[in-house]
């Protein structure tokens, strides 16, 4: 009787509070009970499963066809990565994804995963990128698929976090030609769409450089996108420099800290925790965003996809499933990153007077 009490509370709590909640949620159980009948029906009992290109034909569209999944998977997954190594990108992937979840569910103490992030990028750059240790060499051209996203989205935030927190502090600063480098900095960065930076850095940065000197096209993109990711970053954080009560100041200066010890150890731990959704918020657009990359001939997820379908006739109709597999992909990243943003922020709280 108490866990029906209980269901009938959280019910009118949350669905039935007010004519307008009632009426809301009414609407979208009938549109759900209209609608899902045929998804599930597209989705699961009229699919064909099996790698069969004739199957999925025969069916003309009435069901998914997620054979083009189970034929062209290691191809999204891994791009162009020669097929006999990509056992090299399975375990780079595996081994990023290891230390982010171990971040995330904080199985490390704050050295050790300092440590674990310091050493898994340059182990993952190497087991793709070889010429070491017996690992034949592939160039940064053949990377692709969810490795590439993987290394785009972690090496930019992890890059980008402090650059944007230096800027923020630069704004803030009392040299008024700091203040003023920072700005532009922020504002000429802010005023222009990512898939332009993403072309400067892919395009116009080699024809400038000194005649003979060239930077890897995945180098100059990632700097691209890390430049991009700091300049909002620096104005997030920014905003939590200023929610930080003048009062912490004064404390900090009665106690005998200097401006940058009570920066460190007061002012700037407090902005962080302030901003931590924020801060969230754009590791998950930095995550969606590198799926602009394509557009610089640099194949991750959804590039992959295209280059899967593009020379293959009997598959290339299908490709709405592919992107539903990559979207999955996406939403299952995201939504990892969200819920370690809200364990963090509720971690963080301080405890209410």
């Amino acid at each position: 009787m108490m866990q029906v009490a209980t269901s009938r509370a959280w019910l009118r709590r949350n669905l039935f509070a007010d004519a307008f909640s009632s009426a809301t949620t009414l609407v979208l159980l009938a549109a759900a009970l209209y609608l899902l009948p045929g998804l599930i029906d597209w989705l699961l009992l009229q699919a064909v499963f099996k790698a069969d290109a004739a199957a999925c034909q025969a069916v003309n569209h009435a069901g998914a066809c997620w054979g083009v999944v189970a034929e062209k998977y290691r191809f999204i997954l891994f791009g162009r990565y020669p097929y006999a190594e990509q056992w090299r990108p399975l375990l780079a992937t595996a081994l990023l994804l290891l230390v982010i979840g171990a971040g995330g569910m904080r199985l490390l103490a704050r050295g050790p995963l300092l440590a674990a992030c310091a050493l898994s990028l340059p182990a993952f750059i190497a087991l793709m990128g070889g010429g070491h240790f017996g690992l034949s060499q592939v160039g940064s051209d053949q990377w692709g698929g969810l490795p590439l996203t993987l290394l785009l989205a972690a090496t930019g935030m992890l890059l980008a976090l402090p650059l944007a927190i230096l800027v923020a502090l630069g704004r803030q600063s009392d040299l008024p030609l700091l203040r003023a480098v920072c700005l532009m900095y922020v504002e000429l960065v802010r005023g222009v769409p990512l898939i332009s930076v993403l072309f400067l850095a892919s395009f116009l940065f080699p024809i400038i450089l000194p005649q003979g000197l060239s930077i890897d096209v995945l180098l100059r993109v990632q700097a691209g996108i890390v430049l991009f990711a700091a300049a909002y970053l620096s104005e997030t954080i920014r905003g939590g420099l200023q929610a930080v009560p003048v009062g912490q100041r004064d404390a900090a200066a009665a106690l005998g800290l200097r401006r940058w010890q009570a920066m460190r150890w007061i002012i700037l731990p407090q902005a962080l925790r302030a901003v931590i959704p924020s801060i969230m918020n754009s590791a998950v657009s930095i995550f969606k965003d590198t799926s602009l990359v394509t557009v610089v001939s640099l194949y991750e997820l959804t590039g992959s996809l295209s280059l899967a379908l593009a020379g293959d006739a009997e598959w290339r109709s299908f490709h709405l499933e592919g992107y539903i597999f990559i979207g999955l992909i996406y939403w299952v990243g995201c939504y990892s990153m969200s819920r370690f943003s809200a364990n963090l922020e509720h971690d963080s709280k301080l405890p209410q007077e």
